[in-house]
Order: structure tokens, then sequence, then C-alpha cells
């Protein structure tokens, strides 16, 4: 199941949206976290940073083939070996990964999905106890340049509620300026 569209512009204009090594290391990205999985890799915008600043892998995945064949030679020219892309319809699907296999799942600009509890669902399933959920979507606020419609995109309260519904815990939320927020919440032990 394809993820509603969001208005996603070209991999040049996306990256100006972003600081991605700021963004992961005020998140909590660092080399004392081992495997990380991004649900909807896209250009590998976060993937690419990610996997140089852990110390394990980072599974990347995406429905888009495109979006797959880009994160993988963007890795292949940042010569990074820990970095294994999957085509996948995770909404659909799940990750595919092992229960309790994973210490830090991103999901990043893609709860505007159909079913985003599913998502924080799944990244529950495949999280290690203390392991980390890190959300970052578009502020609520129509004058944003991009990002998906309003009548889709999630509110930060709204998505502290779904975390909190799936049992996630200790909601910490950041101003991802200037259009972003992030949250960043725990599975207990």
């Amino acid at each position: 199941m394809k993820v509603r569209e969001s208005g996603m512009p070209e991999d040049g204009t996306w990256q100006e949206f972003f600081s991605p090594d700021n963004i992961l290391k005020t998140m909590g990205l660092s080399s004392k976290i081992n495997d990380v999985v991004e649900f909807g890799c896209g250009y590998g915008t976060f993937t690419i940073p990610a996997a140089k600043m852990i110390s394990g892998k980072v599974y990347a995945m995406d429905i888009e083939p495109e979006m797959i064949e880009i994160t993988k030679r963007k890795a292949k020219e940042n010569k990074l070996s820990n970095v294994e892309t999957m085509l996948r319809d995770f909404v659909a699907n799940g990750s595919g990964l092992g229960d309790t296999s994973v210490d830090y799942v991103m999901l990043f600009n893609i709860l505007h999905a159909e079913e985003p509890t599913k998502l924080i669902n799944e990244a529950y399933r495949i999280l290690k106890p203390n392991g980390k959920l890190g959300i970052i979507h578009w502020n609520y606020d129509a004058t944003t340049p991009r990002g998906p419609p309003m009548e889709i995109r999630p509110k930060p309260e709204q998505v502290i509620k779904w975390a909190a519904n799936a049992n996630f815990n200790n909601p910490v939320r950041y101003d991802l300026k200037p259009y972003h927020y992030g949250i960043v919440l725990t599975k207990p032990i």
C-alpha cells in the first residue's frame, strides 16, 4: 500500500529542508546505537548520515524501487557497507524483521500514511526493550513550503497519543526548525 502522496520534491530541493546530521544527533542517534530501521527511506536523506553515526546496520525500507536504487547508490558512493535496502510494502506487510531485533526506528515524514498506527505498532514489535522510536513530521502549519495536505498531516499531540496507545512512553518533543517537529519515545523494559 503506497503511502498517501505528500508532495515530495526532487532530491536537491528535499535536501534543503533538513540538516540531517544535526537532526539525527538531536533525536538521539550516536555510536551507542546498534541497528536502526527507517520506514520510507526516500532519497536516503537520513539513511546515509545515520549509517555513518551508528555502530550497526541501517535497514532502509521503501515501497518505491527508484528510492531504493538511489539509497543504494548513495551508500556505495559513501563506501558504507552497513546499509541494507529493502524494497517492501511495510504498511501492508510489516518490516519482515524479527521481534525485539533493533535499537531505533525512524518514522520520518511518513505518519500521514493511511494507517499510521500500523507503523507505530510494527515499530514497537521490532524494537528491543528500552529501544527508541524517533518520529519527525512537518509542522501542522499551512505555511510550510511542502508536506502532505493539512487534512492528513498529523499533529504532535496525535502522534504522541498513537504512540502511547501502542505502549510507548517518555515522549520528548523537539522543535526542528524551520518546518518540522520531532518526538522520541521509548519502548519500556
